[in-house]
């Protein structure tokens, strides 16, 4: 009976492909056809030349998601069976190993990293659950070897047994790129708090980020534990990142609006009067969260004194290398206590990730719109020198909080004026409190 089609992604290397091929023998009487998909610039190859049933796919546009799910409609078997990067079958798999019952469709497996890193895998997936709940584009996701474990995160719950002893990988990636995307791609599995906590939103602007704001807006959606409300705003956006954002209303957490441009401080502020939680994270349209970020949050917020305004962690730098391309790791850049407004003035900005107690966010007004630069630049450092004058800040030793660094971030952009900013804020004549 051929009920397997088996899918092959991410392989980069011919002789950890060839593993893979050989692995799928034992499986023989089962597979009907046999996928490899690869990305423009890769170059493998079919060494066993009579096998038919082995195709290479290019995949469309660099999104092996999309590519996917428009496959998955036209393939003729109940069962996909995947392998990625250096995966193969184990000899010693059993046949009924590869069998799911009839209240199951995900059979799920655990890829061990570096001792301690485990990343959850989706192994055999019925075809039926892939046509309800396709898989996330790449400008859903922060990086591409995250599509099965974040896909996975959907559907953990209701459809997944999992199995050990069934796949090993030919050579570990001791990268320390490699080892951050697997730290994060880790949290898909963690469990939820049950204690109470504050309730906390997530604010965004957005300005021509078409092509990154789907996934900082989707890390929020694929947390351990869900924000109570993601409130976006489109800042008067050129590119098509309006309309991509209008797709997300549908979500029943998340609100869209528009405006015309004005800068960022203008924007949060109009998000103000829709905040209804205690607290409230703001996320850039270009950064993401850690899956595990509004647990890990909540954990500290429950311990904060009422005279605090910002809870405030490290963050996790990314090097965008090219439009269509991957983020590489840099560095975590851990964040220090700020005691008063000296402090606050010589930090190595930006103080980050910045979540706001709400009721002193609007009692002080909000978001500074400040002479300089029409109010449209360093709107971070503003709200933190207002609130930093009536209350205080609190820092803690965690890392959720991912930014991106690429060619179009406006901040980078306009890195020049920094010094005019500092020298005119310092003046104490434009820090907002007028």
């Amino acid at each position: 009976m051929q009920d397997i089609t088996a899918i092959l992604i991410h392989y980069t290397d011919q002789s950890a492909l060839d593993k893979a091929l050989v692995s799928l023998d034992q499986l023989a009487t089962r597979l009907k056809s046999i996928l490899v998909f690869q990305e423009h610039g890769t170059m493998l190859f079919n060494r066993y030349g009579e096998d038919d049933r082995i195709q290479f796919i290019m995949i469309t546009h660099q999104d092996l998601g999309v590519t996917l799910n428009d496959m998955v409609d036209r393939l003729m078997t109940p069962y996909l069976l995947f392998l990625q990067h250096t995966d193969y079958l184990l000899p010693s798999l059993k046949d009924n190993a590869l069998h799911l019952p009839r209240t199951k469709q995900v059979l799920g497996t655990r890829i061990y990293h570096h001792g301690n890193i485990i990343v959850p895998r989706a192994l055999l997936i019925h075809k039926e659950l892939l046509q309800k709940e396709p898989f996330f584009s790449r400008h859903h996701l922060p990086f591409k070897e995250a599509i099965l474990p974040a896909w996975l995160s959907k559907v953990d719950e209701q459809v997944v047994i999992w199995r050990e002893g069934l796949v090993k990988q030919v050579r570990k990636n001791k990268s320390a790129n490699t080892i951050e995307k697997q730290k994060m791609m880790h949290k898909y599995r963690q469990t939820k708090n049950t204690a109470n906590s504050p309730t906390i939103s997530v604010m965004m602007s957005n300005y021509n980020m078409e092509k990154y704001v789907g996934t900082a807006v989707a890390s929020c959606l694929l947390q351990i534990e869900q924000p109570e409300e993601v409130l976006v705003i489109d800042d008067g956006s050129t590119d098509h990142s309006n309309k991509l954002l209008e797709r997300w209303n549908k979500e029943e957490r998340v609100k869209v609006f528009h405006k015309t441009n004005g800068g960022k401080a203008r924007a949060l502020n109009e998000l103000l009067p829709h905040l209804k939680t205690d607290f409230v994270l703001e996320l850039d349209g270009d950064d993401w969260l850690d899956p595990d970020a509004i647990k890990v949050i909540k954990q500290y917020l429950s311990e904060l004194t009422e005279d605090i305004s910002v809870l405030y962690g490290n963050l996790r730098r990314w090097k965008q290398m090219g439009e269509d391309a991957d983020v590489h790791f840099k560095t975590v850049s851990h964040g220090v206590p700020v005691d008063g407004w000296e402090q606050l003035e010589n930090y190595h900005f930006p103080l980050g990730p910045r979540i706001y107690r709400t009721s002193l966010l609007k009692k002080y007004g909000g978001f500074p719109v400040i002479a300089f630069a029409d109010g449209r630049l360093y709107e971070d450092v503003s709200v933190l020198g207002r609130l930093i004058r009536h209350s205080r800040f609190c820092y803690r030793d965690f890392t959720v909080y991912n930014i991106r660094e690429h060619s179009y971030s406006i901040t980078k952009q306009h890195h020049t004026k920094w010094q005019d900013f500092i020298r005119t804020w310092s003046t104490g004549e434009d820090r907002g409190d007028k």
